[in-house]
């Protein structure tokens, strides 16, 4: 159904209300007292009392020791709630909360102990005062947080609650090498502590007679018919949206299922145990509900009942092995998953018989079970691998260092350290452009044996191009900002006001402003900690101000950089459609500058003309170097491509292609690549470039780039009627293919920083013709560039000297430059 243009006006600003109200209530809780004897729990997002969340709190609960605490549980499901209010209505000191509701974001923001086997919301930042033990859901054996296949973004609110962390469970040192420290990239950085003390959660597998009956007689009133026979259990895990969707999922769960018990045989029961996500829309498939295990039964206690397990790549199996009862794998998908999704270990290499077909998989597991027979030759090794702290007392030794505080004796540590310095650098909106592209060259020019390197990026829908993202090394760890400061209206008016005024408070000038930061950097950054912390963007104060608060997770004192891309009083006074849009926000930056210990700038020319310009803001001794550093493979490998491969599928070929196509060798191209915008003065280079074909017919410009003044450049050539010879390509995320096919680089700016395109344009081997402004002179060699006055005869005059012959192409020794540029750098980040 289409909505009418009023409805969802309508509709946009209700929601728009209702996050505005949600926010001023989470903000008045926010400032609120810590409740230190309220715990909360939450696991798998409000589905239920279950995992080790469930068997902390059911320990906390009957420890005489902690009957002071009062316990909450999140809790989203329907049938969750109504197993709760049957074993727990009545309890002093045990209620629940929906999640989601206004008494969950109240909870959240003032319980004292924060329980959580997965991850709260993008809002949620951790309080001073608040304890936050996050227990994870098991062993990985699929690759998780960076490892994964686009792994920075699918992880970027994991990463972040991690931070957040007071304590990380882990069930055995695998996990807590492999998974928090490794893929999630916390060695270094995080300064919790890393529990390596068993499962609490494997604790609840060891049932006695009586509660093995009640676990039976809950399925048999669920509807699974059990008959008095053993089970066996069949849990497959959630492929995740690479694979199948839910209602997939379940057209092929009743197939296997039904071979599956063919497999197995009469003398046992398969009871289905599905993830999550599958559970509503396998409950309501008949075929399937006669099977299925209700999603309130706490998966372990299922697993202490299990004769037998079949499963493929949950990590339920890992827990499983303390049972010492046989594990048999199907993997229908094995090749499609290793190569998508990817696992640790080789499937061939599991504590079971490994099948892709379900009834093959259901009589290797009957052949396990059989009396007499031996088990599966790796069971023994994964089992002392994975679970070699399952002994029962795995929530008790939990609760004594998480709330008993005791250390002494127990498997609790830092995460690793190997001594590099910790780099932290927002890198701006990554959008297609020279700063981005100076970030990105940055990162991969730095030694990452010497320098641990985290990339801070904003996550907002269309900021950062995946194809950008996709350049930043493998080796840099990526966190994102996600979701938005918490704070009431009141006090982000009073913060955008004083932005306004380009006048922001600096760190520790009063209290609400150093606590509104601090709170950000917790909910962004958490308890991490760095050496060095660099605003390379340096054109928006709300990150400037964000990273001068970089030591409110504790540690040694961090340095403070920022980059000044160009000559930033011009900057601020560029006027784009009679305005200057900069003036206010840079103002705001540029109040900054004295709490920053290094002010950057990309060219020796550049750091006289700001430190001078400056002067007011900062100390003549804050501002440096360092040049921009090329990426010459990027580059190399971007000329090799064909000019096809730049066109968009499905759209009309553009102007410039055919006439690119079309010539035989007797054109002359000249091409410049920069943002349209005033400063680059893309007017004056085409009417230089007219007066140029006057003359000499053969010329043909490329202007590549976006930006806001395409229209009115385009209105330009029009009038001039020259659509045929002068062509605007737009935005091209990869424009060198298009410089090697060009003859001519050309630059008409006003003022630069230190225009990366020189340096490409020199790689690309071609000639190049600038005006004059301050950083253009050492960009390259010298002689390397034809250097012309700020006028239109004069850039008209330099292009005609090109054509005359008489501009030879650029020259840079790369080696010998990146080698300088490297020691500007290291002598900045070493002082």
């Amino acid at each position: 159904m289409v909505l009418s243009f009023p409805v969802r006006r309508a509709r946009t600003a209700a929601h728009r209300l209702k996050r505005a109200v949600d926010a001023e209530r989470i903000a008045f809780w926010r400032s609120r007292p810590v409740r230190s004897d309220q715990v909360l729990y939450e696991s798998f997002a409000g589905n239920g009392v279950l995992c080790n969340p469930e068997a902390i709190f059911r320990h906390l609960i009957d420890d005489p020791a902690y009957a002071h605490l009062r316990h909450i549980w999140v809790i989203a499901d329907d049938a969750a709630v109504a197993r709760f209010r049957a074993e727990f209505q009545g309890h002093p000191r045990v209620s629940f909360v929906r999640r989601g509701s206004a008494s969950y974001r109240q909870a959240l923001a003032v319980s004292g102990w924060l329980v959580n086997n997965a991850t709260f919301p993008s809002w949620f930042g951790k309080r001073e005062g608040q304890v936050y033990l996050n227990t994870w859901h098991g062993t990985p054996l699929k690759l998780m947080g960076f490892d994964m296949p686009d792994g920075a973004v699918q992880s970027a609110n994991t990463l972040r609650n991690f931070l957040m962390s007071d304590y990380l469970l882990a069930a055995n040192p695998f996990m807590a090498e492999t998974m928090y420290e490794s893929a999630y990239r916390l060695t270094n950085v995080y300064p919790g502590t890393i529990i390596e003390e068993g499962y609490p959660r494997i604790d609840r597998q060891r049932l006695d007679a009586a509660a093995e009956a009640a676990v039976r007689a809950e399925l048999e009133a669920s509807g699974v018919a059990l008959d008095g026979k053993p089970i066996v259990l069949f849990a497959p895990t959630w492929r995740g949206s690479s694979f199948d969707d839910p209602e997939d999922n379940v057209d092929e769960l009743a197939a296997h299922l039904a071979a599956l018990q063919a497999g197995v045989g009469a003398e046992r029961v398969v009871v289905l145990k599905t993830h999550q996500i599958v559970h509503a829309h396998a409950a309501n498939r008949p075929e399937l509900a006669r099977s299925l295990a209700p999603n309130t039964i706490p998966t372990n206690v299922l697993l202490g009942i299990a004769d037998g397990l079949v499963t493929d790549y949950s990590s339920i199996f890992f827990d499983y092995l303390a049972t010492g009862r046989p594990i048999a794998f199907f993997t229908p998908d094995a090749e499609l998953y290793s190569s998508g999704r990817g696992t640790y270990m080789p499937l061939d290499t599991l504590p079971g018989p490994v099948h892709a077909d379900p009834a093959e998989a259901g009589r290797a597991l009957r052949d396990l079970l059989a009396a007499g027979a031996d088990p599966h030759p790796q069971y023994a090794s994964w089992a002392e691998r994975f679970t070699p702290f399952e002994d029962g007392g795995a929530t008790a030794r939990v609760v004594d260092i998480v709330f008993g505080g005791a250390r002494d004796g127990y498997r609790a540590r830092p995460s690793a350290n190997d001594g590099r310095k910790r780099l932290l650098v927002y890198l701006g909106g990554m959008k297609p452009n020279g700063i981005t592209t100076s970030a990105l060259n940055l990162l991969g020019a730095l030694d990452h044996e010497k320098y641990d390197v985290t990339a801070l990026l904003p996550k907002r829908k269309l900021a950062v191009d995946p194809m950008t993202q996709a350049r930043i090394p493998a080796e840099v760890r990526q966190v994102f900002r996600i979701g938005g400061m918490n704070g009431s209206k009141a006090v982000h008016l009073r913060r955008r006001i004083d932005d306004w005024r380009s006048s922001p408070r600096r760190p520790g000038e009063e209290a609400w402003h150093e606590r509104m930061w601090n709170a950000e950097w917790m909910r962004v950054l958490g308890h991490s900690h760095y050496d060095w912390v660099a605003d390379f963007s340096g054109y928006g104060p709300l990150f400037t101000s964000l990273l001068l608060h970089s030591g409110a997770g504790g540690g040694s004192p961090t340095k403070h950089a920022i980059w000044l891309h160009n000559e930033m009083v011009a900057d601020r006074e560029r006027m784009i459609d009679g305005r200057a849009r900069m003036r206010r926000s840079l103002g705001a930056v540029f109040s900054l500058y004295a709490e920053y210990d290094q002010l950057v700038s990309v060219s020796h020319q550049l750091t006289e003309l700001n430190r001078v310009e400056l002067a007011e803001y900062a100390p003549a001794d804050s501002f440096r170097t360092v040049r921009n550093f090329p990426d010459v493979e990027h580059v190399s490998r971007g000329m090799l491509r064909p000019l096809g491969e730049l066109l968009e599928p499905d759209e009309p070929v553009p102007a410039w292609f055919d006439a690119m196509q079309a010539d035989e060798g007797d054109l002359r191209w000249f091409v410049t690549v920069g943002r349209l915008s005033p400063e680059k003065n893309h007017a004056r280079l085409i009417r230089s470039f007219l007066t140029v074909r006057a003359a000499h017919p053969e010329a043909r410009l490329l202007i590549i780039g976006g930006g806001p003044l395409h229209e009115q450049l385009e209105q330009q050539i029009a009038d001039a009627g020259a659509q045929d010879v002068a062509f605007l390509t737009g935005a091209l995320g990869n424009p060198h293919a298009l410089l090697a096919a060009s003859d001519c680089f050309v630059l008409s700016s006003l003022y630069e920083g230190q225009p990366m395109v020189l340096l490409e344009a020199a790689i690309c081997g071609l000639p190049i013709v600038s005006t004059s402004f301050g950083s253009v002179f050492g960009a390259l060699p010298e002689g390397s560039i034809r250097i012309v006055d700020q006028e239109d005869d004069a850039l008209a005059a330099g292009m005609t000297a090109f054509l005359d012959g008489d501009v030879p192409p650029a020259t840079l020794d790369v080696d010998r430059y990146r080698a300088d540029v490297m020691a500007e750098l290291e002598a900045l980040l070493e002082d």
